[in-house]
């Protein structure tokens, strides 16, 4: 009969004594009471070997298991501002007193892993921050993870250079070390239309912009919504001009930012609408519509005079106020501002000029940058042009101008571009030399 060596030298057992066992079992892995049901525990001649377990005395020729020793928990409390962990370790910190700053390893092996807790629930108000000592922290080596829980406690286990540590407790699930990166931004909203019959021009849509000024943050991973507001429809009937809609920037960890659509051209004897910027009064009147202050500015007033000659004011634009009218004259639109984030200098949000009863010729211009012209008797007032937040030109007999869609640009550094969008924005990367720009004429988001 053959003989079954088991690799320790004070012990030999052969297959009588243990009759089940499968020989291709014990190459490798373990042997359990369950694989060796006959055996003869007189037959050991060293070492210990219990009817649950082999324990690491027994087999003392083994040079290494696979398992962990568990965390070394230290029993003093760390109070001081500064800790040098060690992996393997545990801590308990208390800030009752001050903030901790806690430096990492400045090496780790896959596996390593070390434990802070919260030992008088004072996190929430000095917080501990975590130095990773340049190793990757989910990822990435900055923000220094802050901790600012009261009552929170978290392991960390390192996973490699590319994540490095990793938290994975279940009370730590949020990303500690978001990346973030700046932004700027050109948001222009809707124009107004302008008035039918005797009318104004439509105000344009509010200009907010930060480029070449503070930059906003974008976090990484976030989505941003884009709202990009619609021109006001062209007016069919007698009334004032229909409003221009909001554009609109939002998304977590920025500000909202809005700008208000165009105050429609007023019509017979109604004052403009306000609005971004405010619409022009009609012939009749002669206070404009009030436009938004830091978006847009006011609408002109109207001759406020009767036939035979008389004008309608212009819609205010973001870079002036709408002419008034006059006797004889409709009053030109406010003109727009010029802006270069694209990276050409492009006019936006300009307003539409007013109604003239004496001839189309001494109607109204649409301001600079898209403004529709206002139109007399028989004529066409034109439209607010797409995409640069324009107001319509006023009219008395035929439809007033529609107002121009708004648009909503974004600019940031080509090494952060996620790629990442919707809506379709028209991009365009190394503008400046640095900067992808993202133009967005409809409504959709971008993730960062």
């Amino acid at each position: 009969m053959a003989i079954i060596k088991i690799r320790n030298a004070a012990i030999d057992l052969d297959a009588a004594e243990i009759p089940n066992l499968d020989a291709n079992k014990i190459t490798t892995g373990s042997l359990g009471v369950d694989r060796i049901p006959s055996l003869d525990t007189a037959k050991i001649t060293s070492g210990t070997f219990a009817a649950d377990r082999i324990d690491n005395t027994s087999l003392s020729n083994i040079t290494a298991l696979p398992f962990s020793a568990g965390t070394d928990w230290q029993s003093t409390i760390v109070t001081g501002s500064t800790l040098n962990a060690v992996a393997g370790k545990g801590y308990w910190i208390d800030t009752t007193s001050n903030a901790c700053t806690i430096t990492l390893p400045a090496s780790a092996s896959v596996g390593d892993f070390i434990e802070f807790s919260d030992y008088a629930r004072t996190w929430g108000t000095n917080a501990i921050t975590i130095n990773t000592n340049s190793l990757n922290f989910q990822g990435a080596t900055s923000p220094n993870p802050t901790y600012n829980t009261s009552g929170q406690s978290f392991k960390i286990i390192y996973s490699g250079s590319t994540k490095g540590w990793i938290p994975s407790t279940d009370d730590d699930v949020t990303l500690e070390t978001p990346q973030t990166y700046s932004a700027e931004y050109l948001v222009v909203a809707g124009g107004a239309s302008g008035g039918r019959y005797d009318a104004g021009g439509g105000g344009a849509g509010g200009l907010l912009t930060n480029f070449g000024g503070s930059a906003i943050t974008f976090d990484a991973g976030t989505t941003y919504t884009v709202t990009v507001g619609g021109g006001g429809p062209g007016k069919t009937t007698a009334g004032d001009g229909n409003d221009g809609n909001d554009s609109v920037l939002s998304g977590t960890g920025i500000s909202t930012i809005t700008a208000f659509g165009g105050g429609g051209g007023g019509h017979g004897s109604n004052g403009g609408r306000s609005g971004g910027s405010g619409g022009g009064a009609s012939a009749y009147n002669g206070t404009g519509g009030t436009g938004t202050v830091g978006q847009g500015n006011n609408g002109g007033g109207g001759a406020g005079v009767s036939p035979p000659a008389y004008g309608g004011g212009g819609g205010g634009g973001a870079g002036a106020v709408g002419a008034n009218g006059t006797s004889s004259n409709g009053g030109n639109g406010g003109s727009g501002l010029s802006n270069s984030i694209t990276g050409s200098a492009i006019y936006y949000a300009a307003g539409g000029g007013g109604f003239a009863n004496d001839s189309a010729a001494n109607a109204g211009a649409g301001g600079t940058g898209g403004g529709g012209n206002g139109t007399s008797y028989g004529g066409t007032a034109g439209a607010g042009t797409a995409n640069t937040g324009s107001g319509g030109g006023g009219s008395i007999d035929t439809t007033g101008g529609a107002g121009g869609s708004g648009v909503i640009i974004l600019r940031m550094p080509d090494a952060n571009y996620s790629g990442t969008t919707t809506g379709s924005p028209t991009v365009t990367t190394g503008v400046g030399g640095t900067d992808t720009v993202l133009v967005f004429t409809g409504s959709g988001s971008y993730t960062a």
